[in-house]
């Protein structure tokens, strides 16, 4: 009997395999998007601009103290009524992007606020831009103090797309949501969906692991990452 429940999940496999899939691109584009985001919001935040740190800080307050579900929600379903359309599945990246953006702002204002004073002193000195002494003195700098929790940031992108099946997206608990209703195997079904969430969770955490040592010299270290294996985040969601 089990081994006959077992072998009717498993004739869904191409289903949960395209939903891996689907899961892992929304987000990695979700993860661009938000770093964007999150890069301008920092960087408005310790400007000088009174204006440009007031919208900054409406925009990252306004999505850490409101739902995550409620944001996709907004997008998916209220933006229609203003004209903006688009599919399920470019909604909830967007989505996904904008709320992991004000955690992550937080993350890299933090690293950037971390680089010794004096540094930035003695670049202007020389006589460096602003744009250089922001490019070749304070991100090398802030994203080796933060990289860990930007790691975490991706990690909780793709733990977020699983409320991207409440507006339809036939992602990883997407799919085996439809699976459950045909097979009533309950067990199975999101047992199966803890595994692919698991090993695409560990499986980023080790391509983190693998840049981290080719882009810092010399790297970070082993201790530092395995935190981004607890899956935590720097805010509540």
């Amino acid at each position: 009997m089990l081994e006959y429940q077992w072998r009717t999940v498993l004739a869904y496999w191409p289903d949960y395999l395209h939903a891996a899939v689907l899961a892992l691109q929304i987000t990695l584009a979700g993860f661009v998007l938000a770093f964007v985001i999150a890069a301008a919001a920092a960087l408005a935040r310790n400007s000088g601009n009174r204006l440009l740190r007031a919208v900054a800080t409406c925009y990252v307050e306004a999505i850490r103290n409101t739902p995550v579900l409620l944001q996709i929600f907004i997008v998916y379903f209220a933006l229609p009524s203003v004209g903006i359309r688009m599919s399920a599945v470019v909604a909830g990246t967007i989505a996904l992007g904008v709320n992991v953006g004000a955690y992550l702002a937080e993350v890299l204002r933090a690293g950037i606020l971390a680089v010794p004073k004096g540094q930035l002193e003695a670049a202007q000195i020389l006589g460096l831009s602003r744009v250089a002494i922001l490019l070749n003195v304070v991100a090398p700098q802030a994203l080796r103090n933060v990289y860990p929790s930007i790691v975490n940031n991706l990690v909780q992108v793709l733990l977020g797309t699983s409320l991207l099946s409440t507006i339809a997206v036939p992602e990883i608990t997407g799919a085996a949501t439809v699976i459950n209703a045909r097979t009533l195997l309950f067990v199975q079904v999101f047992g199966i969906a803890v595994g692919l969430y698991l090993v695409l969770s560990y499986g980023l955490s080790f391509a983190a692991s693998v840049v981290e040592r080719y882009a810092f010299k010399p790297p970070i270290g082993k201790r530092a990452l395995k935190r981004t294996l607890t899956f935590r985040t720097n805010g509540a969601r």
